[in-house]
């Protein structure tokens, strides 16, 4: 099993777009009330659904990158604000954490090693 996507609820389709645009994404679907993004490497990807009511969504969605400082400075270059810079977590990740216009929260993380195989994983065994 692996996972497909992740859909973000959105406020407004066009502000969100823009948003995730200028981190890098690439956009494959394209709709008033949809919208749908590849990820720069890798095959995963995720999709914006335009929601007409009131929302919060306490989901956060991470994006792991290799070159995080460089890509916050980057994106700070193009006038993205973060509300955390990138910060060593005791769990071992390098996290930098931002929000997008309609309130999702986003992390840019690099964890390396740690991500699948932090020092207190599990045993795993197969059957």
């Amino acid at each position: 099993m692996n996972l497909n996507q992740v859909t973000l609820p959105v406020s407004n389709m066009s502000d969100a777009v823009r948003f995730y645009l200028e981190l890098g994404f690439t956009q494959i679907v394209d709709t008033p009330h949809y919208a749908r993004f590849e990820c720069p490497d890798g095959e995963a990807s995720f999709s914006l659904s335009l929601e007409d009511k009131e929302f919060i969504n306490g989901t956060v969605i991470y994006f792991e990158i290799e070159k995080l400082d460089e890509k916050v400075s980057e994106l700070k270059a193009k006038g993205i604000g973060f509300i955390q810079d990138p910060t060593m977590e005791k769990y071992l990740w390098k996290e930098a954490i931002l929000v997008d216009p309609s309130g999702n929260k986003i992390k840019l993380y690099w964890a390396g090693e740690n991500r699948l195989y932090p020092p207190w994983r599990v045993n795993v065994s197969t059957k």
